[in-house]
């Protein structure tokens, strides 16, 4: 047997009144894992009873182990009737597998029951003996470890990014097989917690091994979600980044373990010899800048390395491909490389691309990256695709499912080549289910990446061989156009990057990453969102699924032009973070696009937003149109000094860029002083020749200018973004607080129109937000990142709106000096060392539940509190990958829980708004508790997936479904002491002893 579980119930307190008669509850414990059950003693009339039962031992396979959770069920024993259920909770034991994660897990987990929610809490301690070498310790895909952070996580460096990886596992629905008995709701409910858990463990063990065959040792960005396809069944998947990951050994808890290929590459620096063959890459821009130049110079004097390597390139030998991938295809390098160029950056480039396209799909589910790896972005690319559930074959299969995806990623990978490029970043995947149609989604970003990543060996900090590096400024080279200007995919406007002078750059940029940490931006960045709702006849099978398809490219397009619009209107060029859902209900669809906005330098100022009235009927009053166009000027103009944008001068922006070579200086002077036609052609972009024409033709346009007008600016003192940091703030304090609201709105009048039903969807979101902005004033000045918004149709005449966000204050400091600034961001990566410490009592506040009970959920465990440290607090929570002010230690796993709850009594529970806030309390409370029981005192990158509500309002009843995932975590405080940290670490290797 490879491994051994056990399991030891200590105590349980607060459990709830079982016993009529006496008011008590005679208590025991069901503990299971696989087919083996054990019980405890029953504690008589006790609501807080003392089990401290003997260590239950499992003795399983290390598969099972990863695929099964730990099933402990609270029961009150009755003498004559069956026993009653009191409540279950489900340990995932996977976080115990990995080499450096915890040993133990022990704490209070509340007791769950998916008709009353938490009845008490018990308390447990887990443990797992793996009896088994390491050799054989990779047969299961144990000790591979998942990240939901979409960036390197912080306290590890990346060795090497594989790729993507894909899985998808289904099973039957138990919802939907009570047909030959009555359905009950508690039965039904555990059963599908039970299967969603039992499924999402093996999909992760499928990754784990797809991963390992990669060679690889973990997954960032890993983003699981369920599709409840109703009778077709449960269907889980996921998605995510394989990469080699080495532990970064900072301050006093030094892990004294370097990869090994860091040794050879650093002796590669020192000799000559080998420098040439094995190039090795700074990662530190201030260490680059010294053998720059001299090295620039060589391309041009001496072809013969390059003539060589081209045929060499043909072999598989590892020395002549490393030199001819080097980064930075010479993209840029026109001016330095001279008569060279044409062919080398040609080879470069057919470089990259081969090793990319050598994998099935070059997608990377990342969306924050280590400086240099990005380096053009062409766009977003995306993909759609309407499937009706009632044609898969056997449902049971995944084959078909399979073949969809299939599809979609193909598809994308071909728009991404069309834009010039050989990878896609900021990929996700989503659906929309309603009865037998289905909508699959993918989106991402175009880009070309840097090739250095994809090498073993090549990433260590040191300095290296900077001969082809691209001799532009860093901070503009991905906005630089991939795509060739002559054949170009779409019409686009195109000038020459306001930065470096060198580069074509495009007008506007739509991505769906994070702003770039190197990207010069002017002023702060917004959310902006597009909304819409679109009717549709009721419909059944073939007919909805193509009435369907026939609307979904429209919305696409008005989204896109809404969009646009509103970035105009703020005077912003570029869109990061942008995620459009569109969800299907039975007679009509929804659209909701969100992106932040700001104002990359390097892209051109935009011109104005002109409105030109059609000469027909009533609408072509010179007045209206006059009216709409001072509206506009001024909204325009009011933003521009709300988001602080003053877009740099020329001649400013000559001389902040860094001294170009001798040819292009030249260009550079000449394109100032001469002639001012020489300088419109190179700014095609200024002034009203390029306003934005909206024509006024029909209602419908009327009602999109309203709607553009209509956006509320969030109140002084708050900004707003769903990016992980907000462009053009950096001074963030420690004050925190993470929060989820969920808005359910029943339409009640039948005869609605699209005008109707848009401004009710519009009005609903805004309020949301200004509710927001209400319920945080005590914060300003404040900021809320990572604002997500997920939106359904659950039922019929039901709309659902629910936002998860984190409100973080900053010091209201006059913003820095651009170069000052970009250099703070900058030292993001690592570590964010700009973060100041205030006072903790808004981020205490965090918790959703009543002082009482959220005192229970500190860990009793002495994990900080051995040397005389205050005992671990309220588990803190952020959908961010970093918590402001502290420094993340210790990644311990992944947090992924399912829960349903369901009510037949929903009036008595204070309706939607109660049952909801309730539940989301309780999932809050059930996530915090397995964090601290896995000795953390943070979830990070927290997200909810799914939040399926559905109502009866009849019956009084209602269900809701939420799966929830993070990365729990222990942080320090930058304040504190280098101690700290050693002390954490020595106390939770003392609590696995004597437990």
């Amino acid at each position: 047997m490879p491994g051994k579980l056990k399991a030891k119930i200590v105590a349980g307190r607060h459990l709830p009144v079982m016993d009529r008669a006496s008011d008590l509850t005679d208590a025991f414990v069901e503990v299971k894992f696989g087919n083996t059950t054990f019980k405890t003693d029953v504690y008589p009339k006790c609501l807080n009873p003392q089990w401290n039962s003997e260590w239950f031992k499992f003795e399983v396979d290390d598969e099972d182990l990863q695929d099964e959770p730990l099933q402990i069920t609270v029961l009150d024993h009755d003498t004559y009737s069956a026993n009653d259920a009191i409540g279950k909770v489900y340990i995932d034991i996977d976080p115990l597998l990995c080499s450096e994660a915890a040993s133990v897990i022990s704490g209070w987990f509340p007791i769950y029951d998916t008709i009353h929610g938490i009845r008490g809490e018990i308390n447990v301690l887990v443990k797992v003996d793996l009896f088994n070498d390491l050799n054989r310790f990779r047969q299961s895909s144990c000790g591979v470890k998942f990240f939901c952070t979409t960036s390197i996580p912080l306290c590890y460096r990346a060795a090497m990014v594989h790729g993507f990886v894909e899985e998808l596992v289904v099973n039957e629905d138990p919802e939907y097989q009570w047909i030959d008995r009555i359905r009950t709701p508690r039965a039904s409910n555990e059963a599908r917690q039970r299967l969603i858990s039992l499924m999402s463990g093996e999909l992760q063990r499928k990754i784990g091994l797809k991963v390992l065959e990669m060679g690889g040792n973990a997954v960032v960005g890993y983003l699981q979600c369920f599709d409840l396809e109703g009778e077709s069944g449960i269907v889980v998947r996921a998605i995510g980044t394989a990469c080699t990951l080495d532990k970064l050994s900072a301050g006093a808890n030094a892990n004294a373990y370097t990869h090994p290929n860091t040794a050879p590459a650093s002796n590669a620096c020192n000799s000559p010899s080998k420098d040439s063959k094995e190039p090795v890459f700074s990662e530190d821009p201030p260490t680059a800048l010294g053998p720059l130049t001299p090295l620039r110079v060589l391309p041009s004097s001496s072809p013969p390395p390059f003539s060589s390597s081209k045929p060499c390139s043909r072999q598989s030998s590892s020395s002549d491909t490393d030199l001819s991938l080097t980064p930075k295809m010479g993209m840029g390098s026109g001016g330095s490389v001279g008569k060279e160029a044409g062919p080398l950056k040609m080879l470069l480039r057919q470089q990259t691309q081969t090793a990319l396209e050598q994998r099935e799909f070059p997608f990377f589910t990342l969306t924050c990256f280590p400086p240099g790896f990005l380096v053009h972005v062409g766009g977003v690319v995306s993909a759609r695709s309407v499937k009706l559930l009632d044609r898969i074959h056997n449902p049971d299969e995944p084959e078909t499912r399979d073949a969809w995806w299939e599809e979609i990623r193909q598809e994308i990978k071909s728009h991404a080549k069309a834009l010039g490029c050989h990878a896609v970043v900021g990929y996700s995947e989503s659906t929309s289910i309603c009865e037998e149609v289905c909508i699959l989604s993918a989106a991402g970003t175009a880009a070309i990446l840097n090739p250095r990543y994809m090498r073993e060996g090549c990433l260590d900090i040191g300095s290296g061989d900077h001969r082809f590096d691209e001799p532009s400024p860093p901070s503009c080279g991905f906005c630089h156009i991939p795509y060739d200007e002559l054949n170009m995919p779409f019409p686009a406007q195109l000038t020459y990057c306001y930065q470096c002078r060198r580069q074509k750059v495009p007008d506007v940029l739509f991505t769906t990453i994070d702003l770039p940490t190197e990207a010069a931006v002017s002023g702060k960045g917004c959310l902006i969102q597009a909304r819409l709702c679109r009717l549709k006849k009721k419909a059944q099978g073939e007919v909805n699924a193509t009435s369907i398809s026939n609307l979904l490219p429209f919305m696409e397009y008005e989204l896109h032009t809404q969009l646009m619009n509103k970035l105009k209107l703020r005077s912003m060029n570029a869109l990061f973070g942008l995620r459009i859902q569109i969800s299907i209900g039975e007679n009509m669809l929804l659209g909701l696009a969100s992106a932040t906005g700001v104002y990359l330098s390097a892209l051109p100022t935009p011109g104005g937003i002109q409105i030109a009235g059609k000469a027909s009927g009533d609408l072509s009053n010179e007045q209206h149109v006059l009216s709409i166009q001072k509206r506009i000027n001024d909204a325009m103009a009011k933003n521009k000094e709300m988001y602080h944008i003053n877009p740099p001068e020329l001649s400013e922006e000559a001389a902040g860029s860094p001294i170009p070579e001798p040819k292009q200086r030249s260009r550079l002077f000449r394109s100032q002083s001469e002639s001012s036609d020489e300088l419109s052609e190179l700014d095609l972009s200024h002034g009203k020749k390029d306003a934005f024409v909206l024509e006024i033709d029909d209602t419908d346009a009327v009602e999109d200018i309203h709607s553009l007008l209509t956006d509320a600016p969030p109140p002084a003192g708050f900004y707003s973004c769903n990016t992980e940091v907000m462009p053009g703030v950096y001074n963030w304090t420690s004050g925190l607080q993470m929060f989820t609201s969920v808005r359910v709105l029943r339409l009640s009048n039948a005869n609605l129109t699209n005008q109707s039903l848009n401004k009710i969807f519009t009005d609903m979101c805004e309020n949301l937000l200004k509710s927001l902005y209400f319920k945080l004033r005590s914060m300003i000045p404040c900021c809320l990142c990572h604002v997500n918004f997920t939106v359904a149709v659950p039922e019929d005449e039901l709309i659902q709106v629910a936002v998860t966000a984190v409100a973080m204050s900053f010091d209201k400091e006059p913003i820095l000096e651009k170069l000052g600034d970009r250099a703070v961001f900058k030292g993001l990566y690592p570590m964010p060392p700009c973060l100041k410490q205030r006072d903790l009592s808004s981020s205490e506040r965090c918790s959703p539940l009543p002082e009482g009970r959220s005192r229970s959920l500190r860990s009793t465990r002495s994990s900080g509190g051995g040397g005389g440290g205050t005992a671990v607090t309220v588990v803190k929570m952020t959908p961010l990958s970093f918590l402001p002010g502290t420094r993340l230690i210790k990644y311990l796993g992944i947090i992924n829980m399912f829960f349903i709850r369901e009510t037949t009594s929903l009036r008595e529970e204070g309706g939607v708004s109660g049952f909801l806030h309730t539940f989301i309390a309780e999932v809050f409370a059930m996530v915090r508790a397995h964090v601290a029981a896995l000795g953390g005192n943070a979830v990070v990158s927290y997200s909810m997936k799914e939040c399926v509500f559905m109502e009866n309002p009849n019956k009084n009843q209602a269900q809701c479904l939420i799966n929830v995932s993070g990365d729990a975590v222990v942080f320090v405080r930058d304040t504190d002491q280098e101690a700290t940290p050693t002390l954490i670490h020595t106390s939770c290797g003392g609590t696995d002893g004597p437990t």
